[in-house]
């Protein structure tokens, strides 16, 4: 009994000494990315194994760098699944290959991948948020990002274009997966001849729908009207910008992704009335949010999901929030909606269907 006890504290004190250490995880991930490593690995689909000094010789074509701190870096991104080591038969060397965690952060034909996810999360104004956690729970009036620089972040990001485009670009590295996985999984356009994208920004989730679905042969892409300015021409698609809290362009159909998140219950409420304003009787709106479990567990999905819900809290809003699906059911019940359901087609985002 001892024994058992003994082992348990001793793997207590493991974990805690590994979550206090954990941020260098990120920051070390945050370290390859910046430096192109997968890459200079990938190398177009090879993946062979290379060693640190190759890999700086590749990603510093001008010399100079540190080999064995690379090094370091590669082994401990190693135990996570991010690269492969291969070590020779006197342990003299050791050389590294992408892990399928690695591959996502391979840039494709178009310029995109979960790097700039990465970078986007720990930028400067981001990282000096978190020490500032503890003051959404002191006072939950304002976020930590607020209490750390003095505005909301999207108007900050507004104001730094830098910022704001890798913002864009990280949003489309997750997009795109997303949506290949929602168009495979989900089946409700049928009769669908109008469609609204609130938020759309440049439309490309709309694009992506409606060549899917030729059906729909009127795309409205809605979002502030300095957003969708900059929007480029899309065949059926209209660009029309306006304030989703006043009113939304009237459609079959309404799709929104991760828009619902980042705001408190009421102003959800706001949100989805003026969608159900823009629908007609037996119209529906689709939306794709993060949706949490009922039970707590120590599953990859429910983690990443809670640690979503705390990046919410800290850097967007201190009371918008990841929420469950009984949650989204009652507040499509208290702006009229009829029916709800709910379609798992993605390990993140779940697809939420409400219908007037």
């Amino acid at each position: 009994m001892g024994s058992e006890s003994e082992s348990a504290q001793k793997n207590a004190r493991l974990t805690i000494m590994e979550l206090a250490n954990m941020i260098s995880v990120p920051m070390s991930l945050n370290a390859v990315v910046r430096l192109n490593v997968a890459d200079a690995i990938w190398q177009g689909g090879s993946n062979a194994p290379l060693s640190a000094s190759e890999i700086l010789s590749s990603v510093l074509p001008s010399g100079g760098g540190d080999a064995q701190n690379l090094q370091r870096i590669l082994r401990m991104l190693t135990s996570y699944g991010v690269f492969r080591e291969h070590i020779n038969a006197d342990a003299s060397e050791r050389r590294y290959s992408l892990g399928e965690v690695g591959k996502t952060l391979v840039t494709d034909k178009d310029g995109l991948s979960y790097g700039a996810y990465v970078l986007q999360h720990h930028q400067d104004a981001l990282m000096k948020a978190w020490p500032l956690v503890h003051e959404a729970v002191v006072d939950s009036s304002s976020e930590p990002f607020v209490k750390a620089n003095g505005e909301p972040a999207y108007s900050y990001y507004g104001k730094k274009p830098e910022m704001n485009g890798l913002m864009l670009k990280a949003m489309s590295g997750v997009s795109v997966p997303f949506m290949k996985a929602f168009l495979d999984g989900y089946h409700g356009f049928e009769g669908v001849t109008r469609l609204v994208d609130v938020g759309g920004s440049a439309g490309d989730c709309l694009r992506m729908i409606m060549e899917k679905h030729p059906s729909i042969t009127q795309g409205i892409n809605f979002d502030l009207p300095e957003v969708v300015q900059k929007a480029p021409n899309i065949p059926g698609i209209t660009h029309v910008g306006g304030d989703m809290f006043k009113s939304i362009p009237n459609g079959d159909a309404i799709f929104m992704k991760w828009m619902l998140t980042t705001w408190m219950d009421e102003e959800c409420k706001e949100i989805m009335s003026s969608c159900y304003g823009a629908l007609p009787q037996g119209g529906k709106l689709v939306a794709c949010e993060p949706v949490l479990p009922i039970q707590t567990d120590d599953t990859q999905r429910t983690r990443l999901l809670l640690e979503g819900d705390i990046f919410v809290m800290t850097i967007y809003r201190a009371k918008g929030k990841h929420r469950t699906e009984e949650e989204y059911r009652q507040l499509s019940r208290s702006v009229g909606f009829s029916s709800f359901r709910a379609f798992y087609v993605d390990f993140f985002y779940t697809v939420l269907e409400f219908q007037k």
